[in-house]
């Protein structure tokens, strides 16, 4: 599919057939999750697919019971301690040629640390958060092309789902994606015109 035809084709599903979903198309669509940009190429995002019936069930306690009914459901996660890693992030960048032709180029991962924005712990979380959420569009278009449904859902309790993941303290589930072959073909939902989404062009 066109990439412009995947963008306007892409829909919230949350009726999806019982059939389950190819393995390699869940591989496809983590590898699109796995190539999206992040800042200082810090690549946060982290996945749990989760496909047994019998913790698709546990974690219907603890979120909308729809999200259950799909045959797979990856929770997208953030890890905390990816930050970490800057330095090297910084250091892989520099030696792909990613600052060639630009005021980064000489910097230095030191002078480099130096301009970056301060950011406290909250910030920090938003930031790779912010992040991760690259990472998942990148994974719901790629469902789409692949002819399957998807639904980005923040509705859900984040000790539940935790505890059922097994996940550690610095791991952060940002949203829940209930994939599968839709059961259903909802129309366009409504947008805003450009005109109010364009503050100026100066």
């Amino acid at each position: 599919m066109e990439l412009n035809e995947v963008i306007r084709k892409r829909r919230s599903i949350r009726k999806f057939k019982p059939d389950p979903v190819p393995d390699d198309y869940i591989r496809e669509i983590l590898e699109a999750a796995r190539l999206a940009p992040s800042g200082t190429n810090l690549q946060p995002w982290r996945f749990v697919v989760v496909k047994s019936v019998e913790k698709r069930r546990e974690l219907a306690h603890y979120t909308l019971k729809f999200v259950t009914n799909a045959p797979v459901v990856i929770a997208c996660c953030t890890d905390l301690t990816a930050y970490k890693q800057t330095p090297q992030r910084i250091k892989e960048l520099a030696e792909a040629g990613a600052f060639a032709g630009t005021d980064l180029e000489t910097a230095g991962t030191e002078e480099y640390m130096k301009r970056r924005r301060e950011m406290d712990e909250h910030a920090l979380r938003a930031y790779a958060s912010l992040n991760t959420a690259i990472g998942i569009e990148h994974l719901i278009l790629r469902a789409t092309d692949l002819g399957l449904g998807t639904c980005w859902i923040m509705m859900f309790q984040q000790k539940g789902v935790k505890e059922v993941l097994g996940l550690e303290e610095d791991m952060v589930v940002v949203a829940l994606v209930p994939v599968g072959y839709p059961d259903q073909d909802p129309p366009a939902r409504p947008r805003l015109p450009i005109e109010q989404l364009l503050i100026k062009e100066v």
